[in-house]
């Protein structure tokens, strides 16, 4: 996770590296190709030295995690189930909070309003109170951008849908804090931005794997609402106190 000074909604941390020991987006990615970068830093995140992701909380005694999202923590073939990446991090998880429990709610092919309604994955989870010092983290937003691709959706329609999600996405977040009963002992949320293959330039037919779900051909149009989205995901972590991971920029 990303270490630092804030236990949840409305708080932002000094960041768990101390101080002096954070960047910028526009340190972290200054020799990165993207056609359209993302503006993260105009919200004012504390990004770890590490430029691996934001650096809000202090993540500490952890006691149960809970995998939420997509296909990404679900797992697909051909990566073997004991490589996914849930998989690897229940192991680090496990070393660093012996006894730790862990459980997994992601669906394959989930969007993100099957956070609160549809799947109804935090509710599936998270049934009543509960009274372990909580760490959730979350992959979710790619089935939602794919649609734009398979349709070839117009920019202006693309973001309208863009913010529709972004209002989803942060009312999941805002749910793990709108009532303190629900985790007496407190709970730290990690989510990714949304990653895509293509590098910003809406070539889908850059991964000849793509066409297995019908992408191909250009689609110019959505890598700055991706951007966009992400902006918003970014705004999201800053304004909650929750930490982003940078998946896009990483993958």
């Amino acid at each position: 996770g990303a270490g630092g000074g804030s236990t949840g909604q409305g708080g932002m941390g000094q960041g768990g590296e101390g101080t002096g020991g954070n960047k910028t987006a526009a340190q972290c990615f200054k020799d990165t190709y993207w056609a359209v970068q993302p503006k993260y830093d105009q919200f004012k995140p504390v990004i770890g030295s590490h430029c691996l992701g934001t650096n809000h909380q202090d993540i500490s005694g952890i006691e149960r995690v809970v995998f939420l999202g997509d296909s990404i923590t679900e797992g697909t073939f051909p990566t073997p189930a004991q490589s996914v990446y849930r998989q690897l991090l229940s192991k680090k998880l496990e070393a660093k909070f012996p006894g730790v429990q862990i459980d997994e709610c992601a669906v394959n092919g989930a969007r993100v309003k099957d956070f609160l309604s549809g799947d109804n994955q935090i509710a599936k989870c998270f049934p009543g109170p509960e009274p372990k010092k909580t760490l959730v983290i979350m992959t979710m937003g790619g089935n939602d951008v794919v649609r734009w691709a398979e349709k070839k959706t117009p920019q202006a329609e693309a973001l309208k849908d863009a913010d529709a999600i972004a209002a989803t996405f942060r009312e999941a977040i805002e749910w793990f804090y709108k009532d303190k009963a629900q985790f007496p002992k407190g709970v730290n949320v990690v989510f990714s931005n949304v990653y895509e293959y293509t590098d910003g330039t809406g070539d889908l037919s850059s991964c000849v794997g793509a066409q297995v779900i019908g992408l191909g051909g250009n689609y110019f149009e959505g890598a700055p609402v991706l951007s966009y989205l992400n902006e918003q995901y970014m705004r999201i972590a800053v304004e909650t106190g929750t930490d982003m991971l940078f998946m896009l920029e990483n993958f």
